[in-house]
């Protein structure tokens, strides 16, 4: 499975969240993968208006905010395409069979609707939401680090 969209989304969390422009290497770091990957990234979203690169200053920022940025807006970007697409038939059926023959009409109808709700769905999340499960999360986690370890280590998104 293609993790291009997750990584983007951490990518725009990332940008959206740090208190300074964030580069490319560190952006790797955090996701877990190679600087090159996340340039093609960040090539991506720079092209559908999402976020920008700055001359003369190594890092990203949003060009809008995250409330305005659906989950769909960002598919859309790193996958290029405007249909989210999740399912593949398979190539050959034999059309000597009833079923053979009529599978992939069937299938493609069903399966074009299941995704026409997913994408209805994504562009109904925003990076905000997002970013508020982050923070929901790590303070969850947190507390529960304290009462277990009896420790103060700070988290920021």
């Amino acid at each position: 499975m293609d993790t291009k969209f997750s990584s983007a989304i951490h990518t725009l969390i990332l940008i959206s969240e740090s208190e300074t422009p964030i580069n490319s290497d560190q952006l790797a770091q955090s996701v877990g993968t190679n600087a090159s990957y996340i340039r093609k990234l960040t090539t991506r979203l720079r092209k559908a208006g999402i976020i920008e690169g700055r001359r003369g200053i190594s890092g990203f920022r949003l060009l809008r905010k995250p409330d305005e940025i659906s989950l769909f807006d960002v598919y859309k970007a790193v996958m290029e395409t405007n249909t989210l697409h999740l399912f593949d038939i398979h190539q050959n059926p034999n059309d000597a069979c009833i079923v053979g023959h009529n599978i992939r009409p069937v299938l493609s109808n069903m399966f074009r609707e299941t995704e026409e709700e997913v994408e209805k769905k994504l562009g109904d999340i925003t990076l905000a939401n997002c970013i508020q499960n982050m923070r929901i999360y790590i303070k969850q986690n947190h507390k529960e680090e304290e009462t277990s370890n009896e420790s103060s280590t700070s988290y920021t998104v």
